[in-house]
């Protein structure tokens, strides 16, 4: 990590990746474009990295060795450099990356992650709470870069603008917003919201092939030629 974080602004998305689709790579690619026009990012050395956290890949129990390399192969066949870490909270990812980089660090992410970091009992085990992991995590180089969410009637779009905070911190959220610490990722495909890495998981172990079109077409061709996912062995030749 020394060496590949040296001096480079780090732009990082957290995700499961089970498998990863055009939702990740729209995040991804959206979010990057935003960072490196930041005044404190032009001129340095960009980083983009996936991630995955323990806590995503023992989260149906036991870690599944196989699956989880190829959530990596998919990952490196695209280009990406991959970190596995154990922070489940993601002050102590930035704490992470502070070790090796001054740079600013970008976090892309979705609305259901904005939830998760404005639940005080997320803080439950550390001693200053909230605050405490929102003064480690918002530091001054610090950006939040947050793809937006279609609510189950199809219709609403949920962005960074029209999150809703729990009321006791709507305050502090909208004191992050007016300093720009988060921000809501611009150009997105609104096409690609109503894809779900869940339902493409449930498609590939039956033999579906109604998910070809819900990921980058390298990522179709591993998974049906290498089997990943349970995807049927019968069917592993239906994509080309």
């Amino acid at each position: 990590p020394a060496e590949a974080l040296y001096k480079k602004s780090v732009l990082v998305q957290r995700g499961s990746f089970r498998p990863l689709t055009h939702v990740n790579i729209d995040m991804m690619e959206n979010a990057l474009a935003q960072f490196i026009q930041e005044d404190a990012v032009k001129g340095t050395e960009v980083f983009p990295l996936m991630e995955i956290t323990l806590a995503n890949l023992l989260a149906n129990g036991d870690l599944n060795l196989q699956d989880f390399l190829a959530r990596v192969d998919i990952l490196m066949a695209l280009g990406y450099s991959v970190l596995i870490s154990n922070y489940v909270e993601f002050y102590r990812l930035n704490s992470y990356f502070a070790n090796y980089t001054k740079n600013p660090i970008g976090i892309a992410m979705g609305i259901k992650n904005i939830r998760d970091i404005f639940q005080e009992e997320y803080y439950k085990d550390l001693e200053g709470g909230i605050m405490e992991s929102f003064g480690k995590l918002f530091s001054k180089n610090v950006r939040l870069y947050v793809y937006p969410e279609l609510c189950a009637d199809g219709k609403t779009l949920i962005k960074i603008q029209n999150f809703k905070a729990p009321d006791a911190l709507e305050h502090l959220f909208g004191f992050l917003l007016d300093r720009k610490h988060i921000v809501g990722i611009k150009g997105f495909n609104k096409d690609y919201l109503t894809i779900f890495s869940r339902d493409v998981l449930v498609m590939i172990g039956v033999g579906s092939t109604d998910w070809f079109n819900m990921v980058p077409p390298t990522v179709a061709k591993l998974i049906c030629e290498r089997g990943y996912f349970d995807w049927p062995k019968e069917a592993k030749q239906q994509v080309t």
